[in-house]
Order: C-alpha cells, then sequence, then structure tokens
C-alpha cells in the first residue's frame, strides 16, 4: 500500500513541509522566489523606484501577512501592477524624480491606511455576510477571469523568443506528468533552471550587469510626502484593489480547499496587506498585493503549505541586500518565464471552474453574472473619470468584480442558484 502514495500528487497535497528535509524545503521557496521575481522587479522598473527596496519590502511584507493571519494562509505579496499609472502620473505632476515619487508614495501610505481601515470594517460585518456577496458564481467568474487576463501577459513574454518559451512550458509539463517524488513537486523551478540554460548556451543572456553589480549593498531607503494631488490620483485606485484582494483570497481558497474567509478570516489579510503597503511605501516602496503567479503554482505543485511561502520571503530579502543575486535573477529571459506562465495562470484560471462546478448554469441569472465578469475583463472594459486634469481608469478584475457584486444583489433569485447534486460542494464554498 505504501507504493500508492507516490502516485499523482491531486491525491496527495503537500500540507505540512516542515517534514521534508531542509534542502527540499528551501528548493520550494526558491520556486515561489523565481516566480514572483520577474513580476515584482517590473513594478520599480517602471516607476523609477528602488528595485532593492521594492524586493526587501515584499518579502518583509509577505512575513507581516503571514503574522496578521496566524500563518495560515499561503500568500506571496508583490508589487501592485495597479499602481503604476497613478504613481507614474503622481510623480510627474508634482516635479518628477524622487521628489515626485516621494509624493506618489504618499497616496501609497493612504492607500495602505484605507485597507486596514476596511479590514477593520469588514471584521465587524463578520464572514458570513462577506461570504453572501461573494456566492461560487461570484468568486468562481472573478477567478476565471483573473487567470484568463493574465493570458495575454504569459503569451508577450513568450513571443520574445517562442523557441526558450517552448522549453519552460514543455520542462513544465514533462517534469509533472512524468516524474515522480520531490522532483515532481518543483517543476517551475526547473523549467527556469533548464530554460536559463539553454538561453545561455544559445547566447540570449547579458551578464554585463552580473559583473558590474556588487555583492553587498544597501537598498534606497527614502521617506513619503504628502499632497492632496497626489493623494487624489493614487488613493482611489484602492477601491479596485480591495475587491481584488477577496477574489485572490478566495482563488487561494479554492486551490488549497480551505475556507479563508472564516479561517483566519478575509480581514485578516487585507490587515496585513494594509500595514505592509503602508510600511513600503513609508520607506521607499511600492503598493503590495497577493501575487496570482504564486497562487498558480499552489495549484499545479499542491504544495500548500504557508512556510514555502515563508522561505520565499526570506530569500527575497536577502535579495534586497545582494545586488549581484538580484542582477542575476533579472537576466532570466522573459520568453522562459512566459512559457512557464502559460501553464501557470491557467491553472488560476482552471480553480475558478472548478469552483463554478456546483453551479447551475441553466439559471440564466448565473449566465448574466458570469457573463457580465468574464467579458468585462477579458474585454479590458475601463470606466474613465477624471481628477482636476488626470484622468483616471477604473478596469479589469476590479471593474468586472463589481460588476458581478452588483449584479448578485441586483438580480433576483429562483432557487436554483446551485445544483442539487452537488449541494454538498456548494455548501463547502
Amino acid at each position: 500500500m505504501a507504493t500508492k502514495q507516490a502516485g499523482p500528487r491531486l491525491n496527495d497535497p503537500i500540507e505540512d513541509a516542515s517534514t521534508l528535509p531542509v534542502p527540499k524545503r528551501l528548493l520550494l521557496g526558491l520556486q515561489h522566489l523565481f516566480t514572483m521575481f520577474g513580476s515584482t522587479v517590473l513594478v520599480p522598473l517602471t516607476t523609477g523606484l528602488d528595485v532593492a527596496t521594492v524586493l526587501l519590502m515584499g518579502g518583509v511584507g509577505t512575513l507581516i501577512c503571514h503574522l496578521c493571519t496566524k500563518g495560515k494562509v499561503p500568500v506571496y505579496l508583490g508589487s501592485s501592477f495597479a499602481y503604476i499609472t497613478p504613481v507614474i502620473m503622481a510623480a510627474q505632476i508634482m516635479g518628477g524624480g524622487a521628489d515626485g515619487l516621494a509624493y506618489a508614495r504618499g497616496g501609497v501610505f493612504l492607500v495602505g491606511i484605507a485597507y486596514i481601515v476596511i479590514s477593520l470594517l469588514v471584521m465587524a460585518v463578520g464572514a458570513d455576510r462577506v461570504r453572501a456577496v461573494f456566492p461560487p458564481v461570484v468568486t468562481g467568474s472573478i477567478i476565471t477571469s483573473l487567470g484568463l487576463m493574465l493570458a495575454p501577459t504569459a503569451i508577450d513574454m513568450a513571443s520574445e523568443n517562442w523557441a526558450l518559451a517552448i522549453v519552460g512550458m514543455a520542462t513544465v509539463i514533462i517534469v509533472t506528468m512524468f516524474f515522480k517524488g520531490f522532483v515532481q513537486v518543483i517543476p517551475v523551478l526547473i523549467a527556469m533552471i533548464v530554460g536559463y540554460l539553454v538561453s545561455l548556451a544559445a547566447g540570449q543572456v547579458d551578464l554585463t550587469a552580473v559583473k558590474e553589480a556588487a555583492w553587498i549593498g544597501l537598498p534606497s531607503f527614502a521617506a513619503p510626502k504628502f499632497s492632496p494631488v497626489a493623494i487624489a490620483l493614487v488613493t482611489p485606485v484602492c477601491i479596485a484593489t480591495i475587491v481584488e484582494c477577496f477574489g485572490d483570497v478566495a482563488a487561494i481558497g479554492e486551490t488549497v480547499r480551505k475556507d479563508f474567509y472564516k479561517d483566519p478570516g478575509v480581514h485578516r489579510v487585507m490587515l496585513g496587506d494594509g500595514i505592509a503597503t503602508a510600511l513600503s511605501a513609508a520607506v521607499g516602496g511600492c503598493a503590495l498585493t497577493t501575487y496570482s503567479e504564486n497562487t498558480g503554482v499552489l495549484a499545479l505543485t499542491k504544495v500548500w503549505d504557508p512556510l514555502v511561502m515563508r522561505i520565499a520571503a526570506v530569500f527575497a530579502i536577502l535579495l534586497g541586500f545582494c545586488p549581484k543575486v538580484s542582477a542575476l535573477l533579472q537576466t532570466m529571459p522573459g520568453s522562459v518565464v512566459g512559457g512557464i506562465s502559460i501553464i501557470l495562470f491557467g491553472f488560476v484560471a482552471g480553480t475558478g471552474l472548478r469552483t463554478l462546478h456546483p453551479v447551475n448554469f441553466g439559471n440564466s441569472r448565473n449566465q448574466i453574472i458570469f457573463a457580465a465578469v468574464l467579458i468585462l475583463c477579458i474585454g479590458g472594459a475601463a470606466v474613465s473619470f477624471t481628477i482636476g486634469e488626470v484622468a483616471i481608469s477604473f478596469g479589469g478584475v476590479a471593474l468586472a468584480a463589481v460588476v458581478g457584486l452588483v449584479l448578485n444583489l441586483v438580480l433576483p433569485k429562483f432557487g436554483d442558484e446551485m445544483l442539487e447534486e452537488d449541494g454538498k460542494a456548494s455548501s463547502d464554498n
């Protein structure tokens, strides 16, 4: 009978990584580090913030979030893409340069405070009432959309060099399907290594920046400044990211088959994210958010222990003080990451479909909610408005989620929203 336990990981998720040898735990943490690295550094590279500071605060913020959630939620906090445009605009309006970025981070700091306030309100309202606003048809639609809307990102990266992208994607598939034991739970890490070695052999990697970087260096810390103009530009975006947070927590819960809305409570995730974002902005970093990329790794590997996220966070903190290793990771070809992401993002969408399984799509109400969320999200719908002379756009998952929530509240119910044969599954969701 013991030999049967070496079968597919689908039946044998690893929920306690502490039972694994230390080297294996470290490899699992590195896998999550590599997964989030590309997206996390893209935000500071785009906005002008310091990469080392952002990496450091992402790691610190993740540990803070785990502390707030009693170490129960396998979440990694990385740079939020939602604030790229408002931060750039606010910095430019406030004079540009380091001074302009300081004012933009003042707005981000208040985003963190807003998260904290909302988390307290959610705690007061209670998990059951929050859950009532997020039935499976809403959460499943949001999660599915979340995975599918990331598809263009994966394809854009893969399109840089499809040969290398196929190497990354094929390695993930082969390791996942045909290998056994521990190797089977680190397909992303192995794909990164294989893809990088192939890229080196093909002359697709420039190591100049690695050679020039120092082994040890301090991040560039800087305090925020506050201006009503910058605050008005940056802080309102939190409406979108708060809704996104609810969807991400639902996605993570569905992935690892646990009810995080109830235990430890969705408000604790928001609280941790808020404290982490405020602290990050206070020292020179950016807004932080839960990462769907890492949720994809959870779904693919079935290693659900939050410990591996904390290991990744420690590695990120160390990278903040090691410019050479950070520079080395930045030389990873985007096409390799894109090929791997095709599988990871698809797994996120698959989690959403699993959430939708008990939903009765013979019910027109459910069809309307699903259709609105999916098409608005994937189609790139956005609502624009102006603050002063600056145009602000509200779209993506956040807009789709708000529309889904409103439809769920206003459309009449007919009593057959869930399939009768899946009653137990619906109650679990």
